[in-house]
């Protein structure tokens, strides 16, 4: 894998290798103050000599920076569309993806340590959908990147490419907004109250403050952030969290055909006396999910995450929703739903679709897998986004 530049005249950098850029101190959207804030992100490809080509794409409630392959040849997690010769063609465009701030895969967030070397924990500042915009925007400034060919997302992701189109219309081309809407809707807003109150009910939890069971020496990475996966804090809250979300991300037809009501091999749901049962196969598919989760991300960033998506109202402040998409007139929109998600309905796409300038046709992703359909069946758009973005 050849190395390329990240903007004309900066140093030779490799594709898909996690960098971590200081912004400086940063004032959040609710008051809250970091003195410093990381942004991190990988890019791929070569940023012209008019910065001209560079796509920005942003990553869902757990995602990462890693959307391709790169130097590292791990697979991505839009590895069908991104990439040499693909959809967005890593040899025609510049792709940046960063960590949201609040995350933990690179950017400030609450296992980052403060300038103690105290993680932030409980007084990491509350994080709005705008908050990852205009952070993301001091990273497109150092990048040489005044205004994005087109900036695209999925879920959280569309949530913030829309936030983009409105808080920095001249700043963006194109945007697509893929299972997503212009606010969180009441049922929304439940289900994510349910997953943070799980994490918060945890013994282990300590309101926020529970990396001091963490061995510090030797633990803390290149970024001065504490390991995910350290074996500590509120994971079975965390367990619980991901249990109840990844069914909101799948659908009913998909759960009952690939489960059914069957046990899990070797258990029997019938077989004990008591609480003590075998599972079901759909429980010990859940419990999977949960066990995969608690290994790679920190509950305290899955609580700020989840709160910046249920707060997520691009009309908030600014005269309402209809309002705030009148101010990304200019900016051409693609709007995708997938026809199965019983999380983000494709009916709430139809209606941001309607009140974006153009009014722009909803493209459907056609997936019996439900909300994750816009990662597993992505390449469905290849066609859309070929003749129109990427021509």
């Amino acid at each position: 894998m050849r190395e390329r530049r990240r903007a004309p005249g900066t140093p030779l950098i490799r594709d898909g290798i996690l960098k971590c850029l200081p912004i400086g101190g940063y004032r959040f959207d609710t008051g809250g103050w970091l003195p410093e804030v990381t942004i991190g992100y990988e890019t791929w490809g070569t940023l012209d000599a008019q910065a001209s080509n560079a796509v920005l794409l942003l990553h869902a409630l757990t995602g990462d920076t890693h959307v391709s392959r790169g130097h590292s040849q791990e697979e991505g997690w839009w590895e069908g569309l991104v990439g040499p010769g693909k959809t967005i063609d890593t040899d025609r465009f510049f792709v940046v993806a960063p960590n949201m701030v609040g995350g933990c895969y690179g950017s400030s967030g609450p296992s980052s340590l403060d300038p103690d070397g105290r993680a932030w924990g409980s007084r990491f500042p509350f994080t709005t959908v705008r908050d990852s915009v205009r952070t993301e925007a001091r990273l497109a400034d150092y990048l040489g990147i005044t205004r994005w060919h087109s900036v695209l997302g999925g879920s959280l992701g569309g949530a913030r490419a829309l936030e983009w189109a409105v808080e920095y219309p001249e700043r963006v081309a194109r945007c697509a907004v893929i299972a997503a809407t212009a606010v969180a809707s009441a049922e929304q807003v439940a289900f994510g109250q349910i997953q943070t109150q799980a994490i918060r009910l945890d013994p282990d939890f300590n309101g926020g403050d529970f990396y001091g069971s963490v061995s510090l020496a030797g633990s803390i990475d290149a970024i001065g952030t504490l390991p995910r996966g350290s074996g500590s804090g509120p994971l079975t809250g965390l367990g619980i969290a991901r249990r109840l979300a990844h069914i909101t991300y799948r659908s009913e037809p998909e759960l009952e055909i690939r489960f059914g009501h069957e046990g899990q091999a070797d258990e029997d749901p019938f077989g004990s006396p008591g609480f003590a049962r075998g599972r079901y196969q759909v429980e010990s598919y859940l419990d999977h999910q949960a066990g995969k989760l608690v290994t790679r991300f920190d509950a305290n960033s899955y609580m700020v995450l989840t709160e910046a998506l249920v707060g997520h109202d691009v009309g908030r402040g600014r005269g309402g929703v209809e309002a705030a998409l009148r101010r990304s007139d200019g900016v051409e929109f693609l709007v995708a739903a997938v026809d199965s998600d019983r999380l983000y309905g494709p009916h709430q796409s139809e209606r941001l679709a309607a009140a974006l300038p153009g009014k722009p046709q909803v493209q459907y992703i056609h997936s019996p897998i439900g909300h994750d359909g816009f990662l597993t069946d992505i390449e469905q758009l290849n066609h859309v986004l070929r003749s129109g973005f990427y021509a």
